[in-house]
């Protein structure tokens, strides 16, 4: 049961018609994994973490850099030099004492990723290179966890939500990793801060609607925006039987780590 604080903490979900005292339960009761603590998973960690969900893990194996800062919210100046899932926790605890936080300081790899997410609901790409989001997608896949997507670069960002079984998987749109140096990378072409920000935000938003059951999930779409034109479209994409990890006769059969692409994008 929750006590007068959490219910003033909560109100403003549980006064919500479509959440109420149950969906914010569900909420508290979930758990969240965040696979990079940059500029897509600060802004998503920081709304879970103010939307009350449970336990949010938190995975990065980089410090806090000064370039950081532009976009990646949850990190602060007097933070440079320090692991970013330290700094992150520490920001998640101030804001919401209620939320266990656990970190891994640890680069994600084939070794390492299936029990990482199998003790998790719900999974963020939150990372910025295809190798990290195809071995996101495969091991998700293989876990049966769902997860969002999210990629950014410039002005431009996009995102989809995959539940494994059920909807198109990001191998289903994209089959393999671009040849390495035919993307542009975020150092090289830059972005916006605020993109991040934006998808984040939108990141964070599947996350608890899929805990809530509340609402249509990004799924079989993606959800492609360009800021410079503040347009916003869907992509529809269909579930591939010829999926090389979910297709009929898939080929894929254990992990592997890709090379790293750095920042990817691509527009349909």
């Amino acid at each position: 049961m929750f006590s007068e604080k959490d219910i003033e903490r909560y109100s403003r979900h549980i006064i919500l018609q479509e959440i109420g005292v149950e969906g914010q339960m569900k909420i508290c009761n979930a758990k969240v994994l965040i696979i990079g603590a940059g500029g897509l998973g600060s802004p998503v960690a920081l709304y879970l973490a103010a939307a009350g969900v449970g336990t949010i893990g938190i995975a990065d194996m980089d410090n806090v850099d000064l370039s950081n800062l532009q976009r990646q919210v949850i990190h602060f100046t007097d933070d440079i030099g320090k692991p970013k899932v330290q700094s992150a926790a520490e920001k998640i605890k101030k804001l919401n004492p209620n939320v266990k936080v656990e970190t891994y300081n640890e680069k994600i790899t084939s070794e390492n990723i299936l029990d990482l997410v199998s003790k998790y609901d719900f999974v963020v790409d939150g990372t910025d290179n295809f190798a990290s989001k195809f071995l996101i997608n495969d091991a998700c896949v293989f876990a049966k966890k769902p997860f969002s997507h999210g990629g950014i670069l410039r002005f431009i960002g996009q995102s989809m939500t995959i539940i494994p079984g059920e909807t198109a998987c990001y191998r289903c749109v994209f089959k393999s990793p671009p040849p390495p140096g035919s993307v542009p990378t975020c150092a090289s072409a830059g972005i916006l801060g605020a993109i991040a920000g934006m998808l984040g935000t939108i990141q964070a938003a599947e996350v608890l609607k899929y805990i809530t059951g509340v609402g249509y999930l990004l799924t079989n779409r993606i959800l492609y925006f360009d800021a410079k034109l503040m347009e916003f479209r869907n992509i529809e994409v269909k579930k591939n039987d010829k999926c090389p990890i979910c297709g009929t006769n898939p080929v894929i059969r254990e992990l592997k780590d890709e090379e790293e692409i750095v920042c990817e994008l691509k527009v349909n």
